[in-house]
Parts: C-alpha cells; structure tokens; sequence
C-alpha cells in the first residue's frame, strides 16, 4: 500500500504554492483532515469558473474529474453547486484556485500528473 498525503496537507500545499506563483487560493469549507474529498472551483482572473475534484481516472491513477455543471453563469451558481455538495459531505474540501492555467497547476501541485 502506498502513502497518501492527507488533504490537509494537499490542500496547505495547493494555497501556499499559489501565493508564491501569484496566484490566489481560498478555503471556501474545511473538510476531513485526514481523508477528506477535495472540490476545486478553479478561475482565471475570476473569470471562466468551472469545478474539478481530485479522483480516480479510469486507468486507476489519482487525477482531476470534471464536476459540477459544465456553464455557471455566475459567481452565485458557483456557490449554490459546491453548498449543495457540501450540505451531502461534511468531510468535503472545497478551494476556489486563481491563477493561470488552474488545471495544470492544481494537478501539478497535487501530484496528479
């Protein structure tokens, strides 16, 4: 069985390392510290929102799946998906990451690519 980092420490690291890129990373709800599920509700200069989580792919290795509705129109649609998640999930992290290329970036700093 391999070590996993818990999503405490995933999501410490995905915030700091945004900061230091210039980008902007927000808890928006704690969850689990050890097991947690992570939501990201990823923009770009606040703008394009769309949601990823941290999953299982279908080769079997960790990765980010699209979640969530494909068009939000807004910053309140945004909110109301990832609430509605939450009110299900107790234990689920949800982060709203700015910066370029959020995707790869997450994906990147979590150690899914």
């Amino acid at each position: 069985m391999t070590p996993r980092l818990t999503s405490t420490v995933l999501v410490s690291g995905l915030v700091r390392r945004a900061d230091a890129a210039g980008g902007s990373a927000m808890v928006l709800a704690k969850g689990d510290a050890t097991s947690g599920a992570i939501l990201l509700l990823l923009l770009e200069r606040g703008a394009n929102p769309r949601f990823v989580e941290r999953g299982i792919g279908p080769d079997g290795t960790p990765t980010l799946l699209p979640a969530g509705p494909r068009e939000l129109a807004d910053e309140a649609e945004a909110s109301a998906y990832w609430r509605r998640r939450r009110e299900r999930d107790r234990d689920l992290w949800v982060v709203e990451l700015d910066i370029a290329g959020a995707e790869r970036f997450a994906a990147e700093t979590m150690n899914l690519c």
